[in-house]
């Protein structure tokens, strides 16, 4: 599905399926993203203001990748984990 990114967490771990609707239209979605077992860095002391993106390009070297910090977090969404003092951060993937 061209609609990711190439490093979009739905595109490395859900599938792509298609259904007819109760109109007969052909509708493209896709599964939950599975999310993989991931090692643990570390904790980062987050300061005022920092953002998950932010922290996800210093660490694991991907903007997007604020999601594998919310997952290792145990949130199912990073404004869940918006307001700790610790975070946990996930290992940079090979």
């Amino acid at each position: 599905m061209s609609v990711f990114d190439e490093k979009s967490r739905y595109l490395k771990f859900s599938h792509p399926l298609e259904a007819v609707d109760m109109r007969g239209r052909q509708v493209s979605w896709v599964t939950p993203a599975r999310i993989p077992a991931q090692r643990l860095l570390g904790e980062h002391r987050r300061r005022d203001g920092q953002r998950l993106d932010r922290l996800a390009s210093h660490y694991l070297d991907d903007p997007t990748g604020f999601w594998r910090i919310a997952a290792i977090n145990d949130a199912m969404t990073a404004e869940a984990i918006a307001d700790l003092p610790r975070v946990r951060i996930p290992v940079r993937e090979g």
